[in-house]
């Protein structure tokens, strides 16, 4: 079974280039342009991982980790927060319990390397 990954950024032009590189790599994807029809699509969906840009207007990507991470069914999906605020992305991530974070712009097989490290993590931890 395909591995499900949403992404939420409002960026329509990266979320767009976003899900096709995920579908090419075998990903089933999801995105959402901002925080409050990307928490729907968590709550409709229950992805794998999360990709989340963390500016965003109205609901940005600290406001969305804090929603997801205070619901027991959603918390323990992972998330790699994305963003081009290159000087407070770490202590964003560090705040908010995330232990992965890309600066845009990325490199796509950096991104590609982040998700197979985070999925190869989850099933060394599923056979300990």
């Amino acid at each position: 079974m395909k591995r499900k990954i949403l992404i939420i950024d409002d960026e329509p032009f990266l979320l767009k280039v976003l899900l096709v590189r995920l579908k090419h790599w075998g990903y089933d994807a999801l995105g959402a342009e901002n925080g409050p029809d990307g928490l729907v699509l968590i709550r409709q969906n229950m992805p794998d991982l999360i990709i989340l840009d963390k500016e965003m207007p109205g609901m940005n990507g600290e406001d969305v980790v804090r929603l997801i991470r205070r619901d027991p069914a959603l918390k323990q999906i992972p998330i790699i927060m994305i963003s081009a605020d290159v000087e407070n992305i770490e202590a964003c991530t560090k705040s908010c319990g995330i232990e992965h974070y890309l600066t845009k712009p990325c490199e796509p097989e950096d991104l590609l390397e982040m998700i197979q490290m985070q999925f190869l993590r989850e099933k060394n931890t599923e056979i300990s």
